[in-house]
C-alpha cells in the first residue's frame, strides 16, 4: 500500500483532487433529473400563474387550428377549424353532428356552409325529405351558401369560425386549480392544470399548457366530459377569402340545421 505522506505534494494534490471529482460525479449521477430543465419554466409556477400565462399567450396569438369534440346542448359537434382574429378574420374547417359532415367558411362577416345533397335534402323538417326537396338540395350539393346574418343558424354556427369568442368561451376553467401530471401534446411537453377533488383526473376540466417557447394551451378537457379539443398551429397565418361566385348558391329560404 503506498504511503500517500511519502508522495511529492504535487501528486498528493492530483490524487486527492481525482478522488473528489469521482465522488461528484457520482452524486450527480445520483440526482433526480430536474423536470424543468430545457424549458420555458412554467412548470414550476402555481397552477393559477400557469392558467394566467397559457390564456394571456393565447389571446395574443392571431390564429390557432383547433380539432376534436364539442357537446353542447345534448348535441356532440366534432370541430376541425382553423381560426384567424381580426375584422377580416374568420374561419374555416369542417363539422361534423348526427352523422352529417358540412363545411364552413367565414371571411368577416359573411358566413357560408357547403355540403353534399343528402345534408340539405335532411334539413326540411327532420322527417323523410320529399322529392321537390330533393330536387333542391341537388342545386345546393357541394356548392357554397351563404347564410342569412338574421338567420338563426348565423349565430348558433357562426360561433364555430369565431376566434375570440371560442378562446374566451372554452379555455377559462372554472374552480380551484391543481397542478397535475406533464405530458406531451402533438409532440411538445406539457404540463396540466386541472379543476378537480385532488386526483387529477380532470373530471372539472383540465389544461395542458406547453412547456417549450410560448406556453399556449395544447389540449383541453371540458369539464363533465363535454368534449376534448386540441389547440395546434399557433399563430401559424393562412389565407380566408369568399369563394368565387359561381360557386355561391342562394338557399332561398330560412337555413336551419336539422334536429
Amino acid at each position: 500500500m503506498t504511503d500517500v505522506t511519502a508522495l511529492p505534494r504535487t501528486r498528493t494534490a492530483a490524487l486527492v483532487g481525482a478522488v473528489c471529482t469521482a465522488l461528484a460525479v457520482g452524486v450527480v449521477g445520483c440526482a433526480e433529473e430536474d423536470p424543468d430543465a430545457g424549458t420555458n419554466g412554467v412548470g414550476k409556477l402555481s397552477p393559477q400563474k400557469i392558467e394566467h400565462r397559457a390564456l394571456t399567450a393565447a389571446g395574443r396569438a392571431g390564429s390557432v387550428r383547433l380539432s376534436g369534440s364539442v357537446v353542447t346542448q345534448g348535441r356532440t359537434y366534432k370541430l376541425d377549424m382553423r381560426l384567424k382574429r381580426g375584422e377580416q378574420g374568420g374561419g374555416i374547417g369542417q363539422v361534423s353532428t348526427k352523422g352529417k359532415t358540412f363545411e364552413m367558411l367565414r371571411v368577416g362577416n359573411d358566413l357560408y356552409l357547403k355540403a353534399d345533397a343528402d345534408f340539405w335534402a335532411s334539413q326540411e323538417g327532420g322527417g323523410q325529405p320529399s322529392k321537390s326537396d330533393e330536387a333542391a338540395a341537388s342545386k345546393l350539393g357541394d356548392k357554397y351558401v351563404k347564410v342569412p346574418p338574421g338567420d338563426p343558424a348565423y349565430k348558433q354556427l357562426s360561433g364555430f369560425t369565431d376566434m375570440e369568442l371560442l378562446m374566451d368561451g372554452l379555455l377559462e376553467l372554472r374552480g380551484g386549480l391543481e397542478t397535475g401530471e406533464r405530458g406531451t401534446v402533438a409532440g411538445y411537453r406539457t404540463v396540466r392544470i386541472t379543476v378537480g377533488d385532488g386526483d387529477g383526473d380532470g373530471d372539472g376540466g383540465a389544461l395542458d399548457v406547453s412547456l417549450k417557447g410560448t406556453p399556449y394551451p395544447l389540449r383541453l378537457q371540458r369539464a363533465g366530459g363535454a368534449g376534448v379539443l386540441e389547440l395546434t398551429d399557433w399563430n401559424r397565418d393562412f389565407t380566408l377569402k369568399a369563394p368565387n361566385k359561381d360557386h355561391i348558391v342562394d338557399y332561398g329560404k330560412q337555413i336551419t340545421t336539422g334536429n
